[in-house]
């Protein structure tokens, strides 16, 4: 399947410039543009080395494979996580971003254990053009830096420069950033997957539906996918969708393929049409929301 995608990169990056502002009209049951909140890029290229010890897959999931796959579904523009194989080195990411400001934003990692943390977010968005961070705390006792003494100028810092905080953390984690949301009530949070709260605990959601006092919490209903115990279109998971969407309401959801993690249990093209064309409790401008409105306004790009 990669290398059917490699094929499409490179036969459909050299006319993909000149043609995505035409994606801003999306065909099967909606007009709306696509934005995708959530995808990750890495190439084996030894100008961009992997971290030390990183389990970096053989196959690249590089930009311009990214592109076609952008292209053929519709998507016109996309927010790329920078992926753990590189670490805290952002350059492969800052090299994306500078080709191809026009259709992505890009969030950054830093290392949340470095008191110089909030210097090199001020770096990565002011010289590199980055839109965000990503902190991803564990659940274990090696993740209890989130109750640390660098967060507080990490979390100000992000909300001094205006860019998001993107978090990635187990349900039962988020207890711990509430003190850091309460004391920046104007910086936009962004939880990823749902924080992959389990199906098979469904009270453990209500930890995350908590957030939902704070008005600039945002959840990616990503990952249904994983979570889920039955087939395409995971009914199971949709339910848990719900219990967000009738919590936090279509202004503070958004969609995201976690491309190419997705890859293990679904191509791109259905994981499109899971948000697309799924979640039959959407009305359509709910899913207009869901789908381009939520993911512009946290993260805005422009458009021609």
């Amino acid at each position: 399947m990669l290398s059917r995608r490699r094929f499409l990169a490179g036969s459909l990056a050299a006319p993909f410039a000149s043609s995505l502002t035409s994606l801003l009209v999306q065909g099967a049951n909606t007009k709306t543009p696509l934005i995708d909140s959530h995808v990750h890029v890495w190439k084996h290229d030894r100008g961009f080395p992997f971290a030390p010890g990183a389990q970096v897959p053989p196959q690249d999931a590089s930009v311009e494979m990214l592109l076609g796959l952008m292209k053929a579904n519709g998507v016109a523009r996309t927010v790329i996580i920078q992926v753990i194989h590189y670490r805290w080195d952002n350059s492969y990411l800052a090299d994306v971003l500078k080709r191809y400001p026009q259709y992505f934003r890009g969030v950054c990692r830093v290392n949340p254990e470095d008191p110089a943390a909030p210097d090199h977010l001020s770096r990565l968005t002011e010289e590199h053009g980055f839109h965000g961070v990503r902190i991803s705390p564990s659940a274990a006792a090696s993740g209890d830096w989130i109750r640390g003494l660098l967060m507080a100028p990490l979390w100000r810092r992000c909300a001094q420069l205006r860019v998001p905080m993107t978090v990635l953390t187990p349900v039962t984690r988020l207890p711990d950033i509430v003190p850091w949301i309460e004391q920046n009530p104007d910086l936009n949070v962004v939880i990823d997957h749902m924080a992959d709260s389990p199906l098979d605990h469904p009270e453990q959601l209500d930890l995350l539906l908590a957030l939902q006092r704070y008005p600039k919490v945002f959840v990616k209903i990503s990952h249904m996918w994983s979570l889920s115990k039955e087939p395409y279109p995971y009914p199971d998971a949709a339910i848990q969708v719900k219990r967000l969407y009738d919590k936090f309401g279509a202004t503070r959801l958004m969609w995201g393929t976690d491309w190419p993690v997705s890859l293990k249990e679904l191509a791109y093209d259905k994981a499109v049409a899971l948000f697309r064309d799924h979640l039959d409790f959407l009305c359509c401008e709910d899913r207009r929301q869901i789908l381009y409105k939520t993911v512009q306004a946290v993260w805005p790009f422009d458009y021609d």
